[in-house]
């Protein structure tokens, strides 16, 4: 299976560059897998696709503002992108590094609000530990002066308006370094609508990381190596989903993200084990779905591991096709985008 076999045509136009008004107001397609059919809606209208006895999950990762402006001692600019924490005292990051030469051991980059970041070593290709010393909290540091990390695929600075809805209503745990972007449809009453009509909601984290925008740089579909990100599956979720599959209701995944989680934390006979870890479960065409019955998400990238993902719950040429369509209908794309169902 090649990677070009997951290539269709998109017109710049159609990449979302902001949000819809109103988070609920975005376009809905709705794809049944076993009658082979496509219908429109607004994602408001998401409810009447769920019956009595389902169960939504949702990943309640929130987003940190990982982007970091500064300068370095030199005076040259760099800009630091926060990867993952892996100490607190002092407080220390994997990041991205960029500036205009290449960084060294030692070196500082002063960034505004009193905080300074000093490179201790390299830790491979793509990325360097960081070391970071303020007056204050770094957490509350960050939360004031660090840049929602949009997807570099807007190519736009962040906005006002970012902090907010490039973040789920549901958001709970800080990690991400990208948005759960399936999420960012739903409101609060929404979920409780939702939920009136005796669908249960639980959570699972999964903090998406780098690797969500990596390009997919070979030939062959099996030769990527999928990213890994950590997550934490609590037990209360993992007896939903029993207690859902016991009684004959579907499970419906909040995005790749939780459909990622669900299968990797699944045993081969279906059955989901609490738990926390890292998660590096690469779905594409033949892989079989052990715990996912329905998914919500947004529409991807080409090429991109996501798209194979929904690819393989739906089917290649269906969900392809689904795509030429939203493309005539001019459908909003990627993570500020319009939303896609598939039952």
């Amino acid at each position: 299976m090649l990677v070009k076999d997951f290539n269709f045509y998109l017109p710049q136009g159609l990449i979302a560059l902001h949000p819809a008004p109103e988070r609920d107001s975005s376009r809905l397609m709705v794809l049944n897998r076993s009658a082979g059919t496509v219908s429109h809606k607004r994602f408001r209208e998401i409810e009447s696709f769920f019956s009595p006895g389902d169960l939504l999950v949702l990943n309640d990762t929130r987003v940190i503002p990982a982007r970091l402006l500064g300068q370095k001692q030199t005076g040259g600019k760099a800009e630091i992108f926060l990867l993952r924490r892996v100490g607190g005292e002092p407080e220390r990051w994997l990041c991205m590094l960029r500036s205009s030469k290449s960084a060294r051991e030692g070196q500082v980059v002063v960034l505004s609000g009193g905080m300074a970041a000093r490179v201790i070593a390299r830790h491979d290709a793509e990325s360097f530990l960081l070391e970071f010393t303020g007056q204050e909290s770094f957490d509350e540091w960050l939360e004031r002066e660090g840049h929602v990390p949009l997807p570099p695929y807007l190519q736009r600075a962040d906005e006002a308006l970012d902090r907010e809805r490039y973040q789920t209503v549901f958001a709970a745990k800080p990690g991400a370094i990208a948005a759960p972007t399936a999420g960012l449809h739903f409101t609060q009453d929404l979920l409780a609508r939702i939920e009136q009509k005796e669908v249960r909601i639980t959570r699972l984290t999964l903090h998406t990381g780098l690797g969500t925008f990596k390009p997919v740089r070979v030939e062959r579909v099996r030769d990527h190596l999928i990213h890994r990100e950590q997550y934490h599956l609590p037990e209360e979720t993992a007896r939903l989903i029993a207690d859902t599959k016991a009684g004959g209701g579907r499970v419906i995944a909040v995005g790749t993200t939780t459909a990622r989680t669900l299968e990797y934390a699944a045993d081969d006979s279906g059955t989901v084990r609490p738990g926390q870890g890292e998660a590096d479960v690469f779905i594409y065409p033949g892989y079989r779905f052990k715990v996912v019955d329905g998914l919500v998400t947004n529409f991807h990238l080409p090429e991109s591991t996501l798209l194979m993902l929904v690819c393989a719950f739906a089917g290649r040429e269906f969900v392809l096709e689904a795509y030429r369509e939203a493309v005539e209908s001019a459908y909003r794309f990627y993570s500020y985008g319009d939303a896609m169902l598939i039952v």
